[in-house]
């Protein structure tokens, strides 16, 4: 039977789901409104945070939030290239640079050097990226002295030393990508944040820049969290705990089933305890396997081969040596991961490598 790289389902909810999806549109307040304000509260909550404002998607987040921490045209914004380009495109279309730093190619996550070497007369904020699940070092990156903006797209549940991903910073960005460790039925994003004055310059920018619809006191967005979306999350919050532990349960098991024999398991950085929202491994014969592991049914995948300071819109702020980056981006691929990953898929997988190597 084949094995889908996203091993999650949302079907024993659909139910729940349906119920709620059919209250908000007999409520018929679709946009805002009590049902994104239960969840904002909600999720603050799950996470520890203090404020939490539902966007329309993780890349609205990011822009939202590094306008809210005060990033301009002019400013450098230094981050990983090895991530979604989203990231980057963020930053871009405020006018700022974005300043690529190296990883770590065993953690797919920058350290506190790679960030500051990085580091130039302009820097405004650092986005450290909790890639793949793995949680970045942001309290060693917080001690260069500038404004830390998470992005946790990929990180809900993740934990560093007992604290959730996505509090540890001066702000965190959150997609709700139905892919997502806690995922809506479409786009989805949100800003979490302790601070109260960025918390509330980021509820007027994804609204116009007003509070009121009729004063606008900044050029914001039109960028606004449905109600459908935060219904439907807000059904799926209570299961986010136990999907996490599903989650490290099946890295648990790749690692008892010998794959670390075969390949390079991906290293968790000091005292993160992910939720992995993929699995990423590494091989010097990476794309072979993959190639062996589909034929065989086994979904898996390279992530970001072309890392963003090499893509064509990003060459202008490409000129950059960042080795562990070509080299995490050259040899990683994905094999599968979720919540429904079952002991016998796992040692599947393992076998069919096995066989590949």
């Amino acid at each position: 039977m084949a094995i889908p790289l996203f091993a999650s389902s949302l079907a024993p909810h659909e139910d729940a789901i349906a119920e709620k999806l059919r209250e908000v549109a007999r409520s018929g307040r679709y946009i805002l409104g009590p049902e994104v304000q239960s969840f904002e509260a909600e999720f603050a909550a799950w996470l520890g945070a203090e404020h939490c404002v539902g966007v329309g998607n993780g890349t609205d987040a990011l822009q939202i939030a590094l306008r809210a921490a005060g990033v301009g045209p002019g400013d450098d914004v230094v981050m990983p290239s090895l991530t979604f380009y989203a990231t980057a495109e963020a930053a871009a279309n405020l006018g700022a640079r974005p300043v690529f730093c190296d990883v770590d190619p065993a953690t797919f996550c920058v350290t506190r050097d790679t960030v500051e070497r990085a580091l130039t007369s302009r820097t405004r904020a650092i986005v450290p990226v909790h890639l793949f699940g793995n949680v970045a070092p942001v309290a060693a990156v917080r001690e260069l002295g500038h404004p830390v903006i998470e992005d946790a797209a990929q990180a809900a549940g993740s934990t560093w030393n007992g604290t959730r991903a996505g509090t540890l910073g001066d702000a965190a960005t959150f997609s709700f990508f139905p892919s997502k460790n806690f995922p809506c039925l479409g786009d989805g994003g949100a800003v979490v944040t302790d601070d109260e004055e960025l918390g509330a310059t980021a509820r007027r920018l994804r609204f116009h820049g007003s509070v009121d619809k009729q004063t606008h006191t900044e050029i914001g967005w039109n960028s606004r969290l449905d109600a459908l979306q935060a219904g439907v999350m807000r059904v799926l919050l209570p299961e986010l705990e136990g999907w996490s532990e599903a989650r490290r349960r099946a890295g648990d098991l790749y690692e008892q089933a010998g794959l670390g024999e075969l390949v390079e398991l991906p290293a968790t950085t000091p005292g993160s305890d992910p939720a992995w929202h993929l699995y990423v491994v590494r091989h010097e014969r990476a794309d072979e396997l993959v190639a062996g592991l589909n034929e065989a049914g086994v979904e898996a995948r390279a992530y970001y081969r072309v890392p963003v300071h090499r893509q064509p819109a990003m060459r202008e702020f490409g000129d950059v040596d960042l080795r562990g980056t070509e080299e995490a981006a050259r040899t990683n691929f994905a094999i599968p991961m979720g919540t429904g990953l079952q002991e016998d898929q796992v040692d599947q997988v393992v076998h069919t490598l096995k066989r590949l190597c």
